[in-house]
């Protein structure tokens, strides 16, 4: 069978473009591997009529309406490679099995890179976050930290004073020249700059000096890449932001590849659950439309 559309990535994104797609009744096949970026939040914020949902349950909601429609096939693997052109896609699984379509949707999310800090990745998505909006609220307005990691981290420096009085830990990741600091000062953000050893109990931060600094939470700009290299594998192109490497779409989600089209967090910026949502919704949307005309 070749359906009409293959959904790499069954998360938000992707569940959003294919209920549009299952709506205009065409065949949607999707494939998802089970790797939620916010898999490690115990719940998601931001997104209206869900607000404290633990964000696998809103996960869980979303599939099980899905599957209401009769023209939906869902496939719990991972696609190891991509390939073909408009109108003959082809994508293959770990057990080597083969499906065809014949328009492509990466939905596929991003990974986030992190600095090297003993205990940070292990607390990422609990007491260490990307996106005040979705988590700051909760940490009520207590002291919070944001660790550098570019350059991209003095914004966000200057803009978490909204949740709590912050400190801004350079370790090393940057130097801020005189109208950098001047910004900060203005913002009663505290810059500390003795290197950053570690993170400790929920988000205590350890200083090269012994120091611990006790903190409500923790903020990272982290660097995000496409979770996986099948975009790059099948040949479309990827552009650099400010928040890392995306897959390039046009203002209809399509890729540089033909028929082949990318939404949610991998092909745009900034990040969320409901942006995500939101942007799947255009691009099912716009895949059903080339489909049409």
């Amino acid at each position: 069978m070749t359906h009409d559309v293959i959904v790499v990535g069954g998360a938000f994104a992707g569940m959003s473009a294919a209920l549009q797609l299952l709506r205009a009744r065409r065949t949607v096949l999707v494939i998802d591997s089970g790797e939620r970026r916010n898999r490690f939040a115990s719940h998601a914020h931001g997104f209206l009529g869900n607000d404290g949902t633990p964000p696998g349950e809103i996960a869980a909601v979303a599939r099980r309406q899905l599957e209401a429609y009769p023209t939906l096939d869902w496939i719990d693997a991972r696609v190891t490679e991509v390939e073909g052109s408009k109108e003959a896609f082809a994508v293959t699984l770990e057990d080597g099995s083969r499906h065809k379509g014949r328009r492509l949707l990466l939905a596929t999310g991003v990974k986030d890179d992190l600095p090297e800090i003993a205990g940070l990745a292990e607390r990422w998505g609990r007491h260490v976050f990307h996106c005040p909006y979705c988590h700051g609220y909760e940490l009520n307005q207590g002291p919070l930290g944001v660790i550098a990691s570019g350059s991209m981290s003095i914004h966000q420096a200057e803009l978490i004073p909204e949740w709590g009085p912050t400190t801004f830990f350079v370790n090393g990741a940057l130097t801020l020249d005189e109208a950098q600091r001047a910004s900060l000062t203005a913002r009663n953000v505290a810059i500390e700059e003795t290197p950053v050893t570690g993170i400790e109990g929920e988000a205590e931060v350890r200083l090269a000096d012994g120091r611990l600094i006790a903190l409500a939470g923790l903020f990272v700009a982290s660097r995000t890449t496409p979770a996986t290299p099948l975009a790059e594998r099948l040949g479309c192109r990827l552009e650099e932001t400010m928040l890392g490497l995306q897959i390039a779409t046009d203002p209809m989600k399509e890729t540089s590849i033909a028929g082949a089209f990318a939404a949610g967090d991998v092909a745009r910026m900034p990040h969320s659950v409901a942006l995500a949502v939101a942007d799947g919704a255009f691009a099912g949307a716009a895949v059903h439309r080339s489909l049409v005309f």
